[in-house]
């Protein structure tokens, strides 16, 4: 197993391969933080990588061997394939190199509480929400984040306690690096099938990650996802359940109601509580109870004060690229999102449906050639919330490209189940068709987690 100590300082110099990642960036600068030199590559300039030149990293566009120049240790993301240059030229130096995934397990344990939030959905949420509650609380924890929040001006915070606050992303079976001190699994559904072979592979890797949980630690559970119930029988530490009117849980919840804009509130009850206690929410969406209620119960099983959770869940607002309002078009609200899964979408369409007052457009950059080709059918039925759907180009991401799938075949299918769907290759085609339909009262939602933000902010402009 790689250790890794912080304050030991034997990896002096780091060079991070993709630092450019939400979750690269995120850890090197805790890193820079902590005084290590640090310096990283990329395929391309980001906010993510100027914010790091900004602090006095050293940034690399393009990846080649001259930008390797003597580290101690070289950290690679999950995108990065063994023919990288970098990659090649560390191993012919023997330069220690670990994968990402590797390297946050390790650093996770250097502190004695580390929280993990798991799950196909709402990590990010969660783990936000989670965040504004212990920052508050004058915990001070270090957090790594899958999207920019407000109240720490992005995706890190450099605390200065024995507290750590992460997403514990599945992807690669990268879970099973981690020995947090809490696990949170929201959800388990079938995603990044370039990887996993099925929906039975990815719960034996969730359940592999529950084994690595100790005795002293606690796993809180969403029992209402019957792909979670098989992770308890492998749990060692103690198991804390949640649900929605749902009685065997530990946590229920009841008495959901909305308000006039779709904002939750709703009841909880637990044996570990004085009284039930009741919680509004500022977003929409009753998926997001789901994720209030995991934050909730985490911050309260580390004794934060119940008033406290409640203001913050209450004062909550969405991480950027979470139904985010871009700005406005001939009165036409322009929102962009993250969700590039068909249950994703399917959650955020419904929330957006519910308190429409014209015409819903929804703008899909479908993410990845496997993803798409292989949740095709549910992505063909993820979108029947919407008034008309515009499909652009497939955001390649990491792979290489596929010509068995393409846009149009979603187009097709689409099209086939009774909903209004048309392609458009090019950001400009498909904002120039959307601007040209909408009008006042109309809400446009571009979604997906390659860049659609772009072309919501296209529209705006």
């Amino acid at each position: 197993m790689f250790n890794f100590n912080i304050e030991e300082h034997k990896f002096k110099y780091i060079h991070f391969i993709g630092i450019g990642g939400i979750s690269m960036s995120g850890i090197a600068e805790l890193l820079n933080h902590y005084g290590y030199k640090i310096s990283g590559s990329d395929r391309e300039e980001s906010d993510e990588t100027n914010r790091l030149k900004s602090l006095g990293v050293e940034i690399f566009i393009g990846q080649k061997r001259e930008n390797i120049k003597n580290p101690d240790l070289i950290v690679y993301t999950d995108a990065i394939l063994d023919d990288n240059e970098e990659l090649i030229a560390a191993r012919e130096l023997g330069v220690d190199v670990v994968s990402r995934g590797v390297f946050l397990g390790a650093l996770m344990r250097n502190y004695k509480y580390s929280i993990g939030v798991s799950g196909s959905h709402g990590k990010s949420t969660t783990t936000s929400m989670i965040a504004k509650i212990l920052i508050d609380a004058k915990v001070d924890p270090s957090i790594l984040l899958g999207g920019k929040l407000d109240e720490i001006q992005g995706n890190v915070h450099c605390g200065n306690s024995e507290y750590m606050l992460t997403e514990a992303c599945e992807y690669k079976a990268n879970i099973l690096n981690y020995y947090p001190s809490m696990a949170i699994i929201l959800n388990i559904d079938e995603d990044h099938l370039d990887f996993y072979k099925d929906l039975n592979h990815i719960v034996a890797t969730f359940i592999g990650y529950m084994k690595n949980l100790d005795e002293n630690s606690k796993a809180i559970i969403n029992i209402d996802d019957k792909n979670c119930e098989p992770l308890l029988s492998h749990i060692k530490g103690e198991i804390i359940t949640f649900g929605i009117e749902n009685e065997k849980a530990d946590y229920n919840v009841h008495d959901i109601t909305f308000n006039e804009n779709g904002n939750p509130s709703f009841v909880v009850s637990s044996e570990k509580f004085d009284k039930d206690e009741e919680f509004s929410l500022s977003i929409i969406g009753r998926h997001n109870i789901y994720d209030a209620v995991a934050a909730i119960i985490a911050c309260y099983e580390f004794h934060i004060d119940i008033d406290t959770i409640r203001k913050n869940m209450k004062e909550y607002h969405n991480l950027h690229r979470r139904m985010e309002t871009i700005g406005f078009y001939k009165g036409c609200e322009v929102k962009t999102d993250y969700g590039h899964h068909p249950t994703e979408i399917k959650n955020t369409l419904k929330a957006l449906d519910e308190h429409k007052k014209g015409k819903f457009y929804c703008v899909f950059q479908p993410h990845t050639y496997s993803r798409t080709k292989m949740l095709l059918d549910d992505f063909a039925n993820a979108f029947y919330d919407c008034d008309e759907v515009v499909v652009t180009e497939i955001y390649a991401a990491r792979e290489k490209f596929d010509s068995s799938i393409h846009s149009t075949d979603l187009v097709e299918k689409l099209v086939k189940n009774g909903v209004n769907a048309k392609y458009y290759k090019t950001f400009e085609e498909a904002r120039d068709y959307i601007r040209s339909k909408v009008c006042d009262n109309d809400l446009v939602l571009t979604t997906g987690c390659g860049n659609p933000d772009v072309l919501a902010k296209m529209i705006v402009e």
